[in-house]
């Protein structure tokens, strides 16, 4: 495992002229603009999911698997929900194959039309009824291959981020990323509950569902665009090729940085243990149990996309304050107290099931504030845009690929105890890896 140092405590380099010369190139991209990349790519990829998020509940149990309970049904498509963050790595690794043989603009166009032409496939998508087990089929397809484009996607704009921020406002750049995730699930969660709310069920099955995921593909050629006009300029080619942000071969990185790889993801495993517990699993939870409308759980759960938001601004205040690491390890032992309460709220009445949603959300939001590149100063300069990439494709599957598959199967047969448990594996990760990635600072 390579030297690590705390990244709070980094500090810019001398004032040789040629260290001028490149403050002088620095300067004409502004940090704020580099948060602005990220958001608009980071809004689009997490719309994509979260559409396909919220039709595993009320879409694929009935339009793919109407031979089944709707327990089951549900079960089944969180199976394929995980798919995508199983093939992740594996587009990564690919792509950046990819941008090594042309460039980095030709990665990022290739991936976002794959990503654009999986999700528009999805939304013609034949129903069981019509062609029987090949639909189940060309959902999996899609869903793998959307993975692999998130993969792919990678522009490497929050490493770029966080090497080209002031030191004492890290926390604050940082946290500007990840609005992105709720902001993505607000207006995923808007449009199902405008259609939801306006249409009849069989119109809604037949064809509603489907508007979402041409808004998605409408989305995503507009991300392309916007990303590839901050990706493909002079300045920011200059500023990555300085700041050695290029990619390296996947197993040249696992031998490298094997260990920080790891340690990264373990580091927030807490945050995204929650993330589909509070977005996903909830609206499954409650349709099953018909302690409330769907309609009714929407619009809380858009409640709980605001609570994030205001949680994620409140991350970058504090951790400006206390440091990165320490915020991310408070929130995770926030999150460890809100996990022995789960069961009480979530098999509450619907104030109770209500408070769990909100209140989760907006712990998330602490969390997840903070979580993306927490440990990635650990990697040395050429290793850290791959490493970034890496750390993130690991966390999402060790921490949140699974977790409705989960968190559903086991609480329907032991009861949402088994949420608990799965939430407090988590933050005891979480907290490990902080304590270990702490003493290998202090070593160095």
């Amino acid at each position: 495992m390579s030297s690590s140092m705390p990244e709070d405590h980094r500090q810019p380099g001398g004032t040789s002229a040629a260290e001028i010369g490149r403050l002088q190139t620095h300067a004409k991209v502004a940090p704020g603009e580099i948060a602005i990349g990220v958001v608009i790519g980071r809004t689009s990829e997490y719309f994509d999911f979260f559409v396909f998020g919220i039709s595993c509940v009320l879409v694929f149990p009935t339009v793919l698997f109407p031979f089944e309970t709707p327990l089951h049904g549900m079960l089944f498509s969180f199976t394929i929900f995980s798919l995508a963050f199983i093939a992740r790595p594996l587009g990564t690794a690919t792509f950046m194959l990819f941008q090594r043989r042309w460039s980095r603009g030709t990665k990022l166009t290739i991936a976002l039309f794959l990503l654009g032409s999986a999700t528009a496939g999805m939304a013609f998508l034949p129903s069981y009824k019509d062609i029987g087990a090949w639909s189940i089929a060309l959902l999996i397809l899609f869903r793998i291959l959307q993975g692999i484009a998130l993969g792919g996607s990678w522009d490497g704009l929050p490493s770029l981020l966080a090497l080209n921020t002031p030191p004492q406002r890290r926390g604050w750049y940082a946290m500007l990323g990840q609005l992105s995730a709720p902001i993505g699930f607000m207006v995923a969660s808007a449009l199902f509950l405008f259609l939801h709310a306006n249409l009849d069920h069989d119109d809604f099955i037949d064809w509603g569902w489907r508007y979402p995921f041409f808004v998605a593909f409408a989305i995503n050629v507009v991300a392309l665009f916007a990303r590839l006009r901050l990706v493909v300029t002079e300045e920011y080619t200059r500023l990555m090729e300085e700041r050695e942000l290029e990619p390296i071969g996947m197993f040249d990185m696992l031998r490298a940085q094997g260990g920080n790889i790891f340690l990264g993801a373990f580091a927030a495993l807490a945050s995204y243990a929650l993330f589909h517990l509070v977005s996903i699993f909830p609206l499954s939870w409650i349709a099953l149990g018909t302690t409330q409308s769907v309609d009714a759980v929407l619009v809380v759960q858009i409640v709980g996309g605001v609570a994030c938001i205001l949680g994620v601004i409140t991350s970058g205040v504090i951790a400006d304050r206390i440091g990165r690491r320490t915020m991310l390890g408070t929130a995770a032992a926030l999150i460890g107290i809100f996990a022995l309460f789960a069961p009480l709220l979530l098999g509450g009445d619907r104030h109770a099931q209500n408070a769990f949603i909100i209140i989760g959300f907006a712990l998330l939001g602490l969390s997840y504030g903070q979580a993306a590149g927490s440990v990635t100063s650990n990697f040395e300069s050429r290793f850290r845009y791959t490493g970034a990439a890496l750390t993130t494709d690991f966390a999402w599957l060790i921490g949140a690929a699974f977790a409705p598959l989960v968190a559903l199967g086991l609480s329907t047969r032991f009861g949402l105890v088994a949420v608990s448990a799965y939430l407090l594996s988590g933050v005891a990760c979480t907290l490990v890896a902080l304590r270990v990635n702490r003493a290998l600072a202090a070593r160095d």
